[in-house]
This record gives C-alpha cells, sequence and structure tokens, in this order.
C-alpha cells in the first residue's frame, strides 16, 4: 500500500471531497470511493464525511491499495491482443463489439470480465465494476486501451486524461470526405428523441474534435455496402464525450460505415460493425515518468475494406503514428467549427 500527503495551503473551505477529485485529477464518485473505502484521514484521523470542509494548514492522507483480482461475471471466451504489460498498466487491441465494463443492461462478457478471468490485478478506485479501466471505448469501437494495475497508476493516468497530456488519434471509413480538416467545437447531451443516441444541444457538455482527410476513393455502390466509396479520416479527441466522433461526424453529415445508429440503414450488404478504430495511444507512464505511445494494429474487417480501395503503401504512408501526431500538432489553425 501507497500513500500520499496534502497539505491544504488555502484558507478556503472546500469539501473534501471535490477537493480531493481536484487535487488527484479524477472523478467526484472516485474521490467518494477512496473516502468511502476509509483510505482517506484528515489531521490523523478516518476521514468519513465527504462534504468536510477542509481549513488552512489541514493534512490529508491518502492511501493507495493493492491491486485486486477481479472476479469476472461472465465467461469470457476471446482474447484481447496484449501490446504492452509491465507491472502498472497494461495496453490493449479491444475487438469491436465488446464492451468494456459491466452495466444492468450488459449481459454479455465485458472486457473487465475478460480481464478478470485472466486473473490480472487491477485498480479499484473507480469500484469493482469498472476495474483497472481508465477511459472508455464504445462497443462498437475497435482499439487501443489502457488498463491500470494499481491505484496510483490509475489516479496518474486519470489525470493525464484530464489534463489533455493523453493523447489518442483514431481512424474511420467515412461515406464522403470532409471539405476540409477542421477542428468541431459542439457540446454533446443526449437527444431528446432517442435515449439511446447523443446530440450537439445548447446546454450539453463542451466537446471538442479534430478531423483530418487521409484517403478517399470514388463512389461506386450503395452506401454501407462494402463497394461504396470510402473515405479514411484520422480524428483526435481533445474530450471524452459519449459517441463524441460520432456525433460530431454526423454533425458535419459525414457518417462511419457500419454506423446504423448516426449513419444510414440498409436492406442488405450491410457492414458488419461501426469502421472506428483507436489507433494510436500517448501518455506519460505513471511510474518512470516516460513519454510513451502505442499504435493498435487496425483490425481484419477494417483494413479489408481499407486494402479492397487503396494500396497498402498508400495506406502504411498516410498512417504513420509520427505523421499524424506532427498533422494533428497544427490542428488548432484548421476550419473551426462551431
Amino acid at each position: 500500500m501507497t500513500e500520499k500527503e496534502i497539505k491544504i495551503c488555502e484558507s478556503a473551505q472546500a469539501r473534501a471531497d471535490a477537493f480531493l477529485a481536484a487535487e488527484l485529477n479524477v472523478a467526484r464518485n472516485q474521490a467518494l470511493n477512496l473516502i468511502k473505502s476509509g483510505l482517506v484521514s484528515l489531521n490523523g484521523k478516518p476521514l468519513t464525511k465527504p462534504s468536510a470542509k477542509l481549513n488552512l494548514g489541514d493534512v490529508l492522507r491518502i492511501k493507495f491499495e493493492q491491486s485486486e483480482q477481479n472476479a469476472a461475471k461472465f465467461e469470457a471466451e476471446f482474447e484481447v491482443p496484449i501490446i504492452y504489460e509491465d507491472e502498472d498498466l497494461l495496453v490493449l487491441n479491444k475487438p469491436a463489439n465488446l464492451v468494456v465494463h459491466p452495466a444492468p443492461s450488459v449481459k454479455e462478457p465485458t472486457l473487465v470480465d475478460w480481464l478478470g478471468a485472466k486473473g490480472f490485478l487491477l485498480s479499484n478506485l473507480s469500484g469493482q465494476s469498472r476495474a483497472g479501466i481508465v477511459h472508455r471505448l464504445d462497443k462498437g469501437t475497435s482499439g487501443a486501451i489502457v488498463v491500470a494495475k494499481n491505484n496510483a497508476a490509475h489516479a496518474a493516468l486519470s489525470s493525464q486524461l484530464s489534463d489533455k497530456s493523453m493523447g489518442r488519434i483514431y481512424l474511420a471509413l467515412t461515406d464522403l470526405p470532409l471539405k476540409q480538416n477542421c477542428t468541431v467545437w459542439r457540446a454533446i447531451g443526449r437527444n431528446p428523441a432517442n435515449r439511446l443516441k447523443k446530440a450537439i444541444v445548447p446546454d450539453g457538455r463542451a466537446a471538442k474534435s479534430a478531423f483530418a482527410n487521409l484517403l478517399f476513393s470514388e463512389f461506386d455502390g450503395p452506401a454501407q455496402s462494402k463497394n461504396a466509396g470510402v473515405n479514411l479520416i484520422a480524428a483526435k479527441l481533445f474530450t471524452g464525450r459519449t459517441h463524441q466522433i460520432r456525433v460530431h461526424l454526423a454533425s458535419l453529415n459525414r457518417h462511419i460505415l457500419g454506423d446504423a445508429l448516426y449513419g444510414f440503414k440498409s436492406e442488405k450488404d450491410k457492414i458488419a460493425r461501426v469502421m472506428l478504430h483507436a489507433y494510436g495511444l500517448y501518455f506519460t507512464h505513471p511510474r518512470t515518468g516516460g513519454q510513451m505511445s502505442f499504435v493498435a494494429p487496425i483490425r481484419d474487417d477494417f483494413s479489408e475494406i481499407l486494402l479492397s480501395k487503396f494500396s497498402k503503401e498508400n495506406i502504411d504512408e498516410k498512417i504513420d503514428f509520427m505523421g499524424l501526431s506532427e498533422l494533428f500538432s497544427h490542428c488548432d489553425e484548421w476550419m473551426r467549427i462551431i
């Protein structure tokens, strides 16, 4: 078990849970979990009230428990490729159509179930149902996801996610090309007409995405079929709203192939899943401080469509991760859509 000590250096009274969430750069419910689990003390005594006011000179101590082996709710009879592993974290290439963590509505094995079945020791900062999960991917999205093995790593990675020093670059196959590279600043909230969908709404949560054209082939078949025109775009997230890339693209009248929720439905030749792949991920290692970046190889179904339209050499050139990182370093100069 490791400990972190924080001395209150401001005179303004703040709630303990709000202060912890801000100081550790974690969600308020994660701070509440720490307090409710008896892992936080105030001036040497257990902190039991999340609403307790903190004063100048107070000392908080936070204990980070050892990781736990999470019990799988369902048998996970599938494999998830491991891109990287050390004592603090895992980087995985999540298959498409795999839910990341359990929920009351989920009646199938999840990534958390697979982690439990494999016997990984995981952080419990977000609770056992989300053991190890620092960030999520939509069920239909494949690609790179980082998993924390201990709470110290989880807190550090969550902090990077919050301050944007952790970055994620996606690849998507769309029906039409972008008019030009752009950044989209449009708030996202619940769709008032469909509880399964999100939408651009004035009172939604702030959301920012950047999009860049990479490759485009001519239209030669019905939308949502494997013979349709294919546009390969790259996307970078600066916030992490549910369905963010799909919603922002739909607001531009661009749709990801296979996305029946935000795109088109067809009677035949329907692509089996949303063609969105979390391709690259970079962050600072929580223990060593070293800069790390990872690429999740494109899944076979995604690759099959790409290779039917473009040469492997052309694809490899366009999806070079260093090149994509350089491309997005200039995204604030692109057209801004609000």
